[in-house]
Parts: structure tokens; sequence; C-alpha cells
């Protein structure tokens, strides 16, 4: 599932800091990580050249922050756009993750201000960790909140979430199926007892099975704004929400319309999730 994971190094900040937190899971510990660093071209060969020279030291010390064991990780330095680096070397490395920063812009913003993350969710078919810069404290994953609907998707998100978390001493899952028909409000729904709710009842199984702790919320409103309000109040380390590529086959190198504007679901927590989101993918073509 995650046996190979691509960091795409910007130096010290919160996602290097996450990706500590992440290497304390013995899932990610047995992963192979690649940390990449990309450099854009310039126009003198003498520019460029002392461009690497200050990149390769850059790259090399970021790989000696995480720590991580010698024969498990391998240092990439590239020239080229950013943006299509990174999703081709996760198309030709078919890694299981993506770990990158977010400055959390949205829309017409994030093309204007030539957004590299906002460019790979866009059009990379990988399951993504997003990283927002310095918005929040980042802290070691112990509650993480998974949407769950009726989808593969949400499937998908569970096995995720399950994965990280079972080798977590005293970790927690935080379930939640928001309903747009419910009459609950957010503090009924957190002190409230779903269990019956038979969207819930597989998730709470495989946490039964694996010995998980485990909450349930069956909040009303609107899907993000529920996700991101419930992430805060309930204090999560780690948001896991499907993000599914509606386009067909033809159309995959072109941007998801409401991607692009910021109007789907997985978009919208993107932007205003206060922690980490990682972003599963699976074609439903």
């Amino acid at each position: 599932m995650l046996e190979k994971i691509l960091l795409a190094s910007t130096g010290p900040g919160n996602t290097e800091t996450l990706f500590k937190a992440l290497l304390e899971i013995p899932l990610i510990q047995r992963s192979q990580v690649t940390v990449l660093k990309v450099i854009p071209p310039k126009m003198t060969a003498g520019s460029m050249e002392d461009d690497r020279t200050a990149a390769e030291q850059a790259l090399a010390e970021a790989v000696a922050r995480l720590d991580i064991e010698t024969s498990k990780v391998s240092p990439m330095l590239l020239e080229g756009d950013p943006k299509s680096e990174v999703c081709k070397v996760a198309d030709e490395l078919d890694v299981g993750l993506i770990v990158m920063g977010s400055r959390g812009l949205g829309g017409l913003k994030a093309i204007l201000k030539n957004s590299v993350s906002q460019y790979v969710f866009q059009l990379s078919s990988k399951p993504m960790l997003l990283v927002k810069d310095d918005l929040y404290s980042i802290r070691p994953i112990k509650r993480v909140l998974v949407a769950i609907d009726k989808s593969d998707m949400a499937k998908e998100s569970l096995k995720v979430a399950i994965a990280l978390t079972r080798d977590i001493k005293d970790s927690e899952l935080v379930f939640v199926h928001t309903l747009s028909n419910l009459r609950t409000s957010l503090a009924e729904a957190i002190n409230a007892n779903p269990e019956t709710d038979p969207v819930l009842a597989p998730a709470i199984a495989e946490a039964k099975r694996y010995r998980i702790n485990y909450r349930c919320v069956s909040p009303e409103g609107k899907p993000g704004q529920r996700l991101c309000e419930l992430a805060d109040q309930l204090s999560v380390n780690l948001m896991i929400v499907g993000s599914p590529d509606r386009r067909p086959s033809i159309a995959k190198g072109l941007p998801d319309i409401d991607r692009l504007l910021g109007g789907s679901l997985s978009d919208y927590i993107r932007i205003n999730a206060p922690c980490p989101v990682l972003l599963t993918r699976m074609s439903t073509n």
C-alpha cells in the first residue's frame, strides 16, 4: 500500500516535521522513501551550476534531518518545472503516496501564484499527503479522522487509516458520516452514539478487529465544512478523505474543473483543513 513514498523537499518546515512524525509509524518505517528536490532551469550555465551545488547541499541536509535508514532512502535531484517533475517521478516510481507542502491556495489564486501542490493535486493519480506551511503545529499521529460513505473511495480511505493506526499505541479513529438531512448540531453529533448507522458499521467492525479505539460522528450540514470543524474541535492529527478522479481516460492530462474552481469536497478540505490531509485516490473509470 505505502511501500514507496515520494517526499517533495522544500527545506525545513511543517512537511519535514510531519514526515518525521510519520516515521514513528511501523508501516512507514518499512517504506522506501525518495526525497526529491527540483531546481528550475536558468538562462546561464554559471548560475545553473551554482544552483545545482546549493541544491545538492540542501538535499543532503534534508536527508540527514530525516534520519532515515540509508538503505531505505534515495535522494533525487532534478532540473525542470517542479510541478511536472513531481508528477513524472511519482508515476515513474509508481509510488503509493506523495508527501508535499501546500500554501493552502485554491482556484484562480493557486494558478496565478503557480502553486505546485495545486497542480499535482489536479493531475496526479497518486494519493497525496498535503501539509500546509506554517498554519498549524504538527503533532504525532494519534487521532485520525476518516470520511466514510458507501463509495469504494471511502473503503480505500478506511484501509489506509487502519494500516496507519493499527500499530500506534493509544491511537483513535474518528469515523465521520456527514449527512445533509440530519437535524443534529455539531456538539450533539460529537456526543451522540450513531453506531447503528449502516454506513459506519463496516468501519466499526474493522476498528474492533484490530483493537483500535474509535468514535463515530454523523453531523448535519455541508460535508467539507463539517469535516473541518470536527477536525478542529476534536484536535485531529490527520484527516483521510477520498479524492476520486471523475475524468474519462482521454482527459487524464487535463484539469478537473471542480477542483480547478475549488468546488469539490476534497479541494475544500485541502484548503481549509486545520491539520494535514491525506487524499486517497481511485479512478472511477
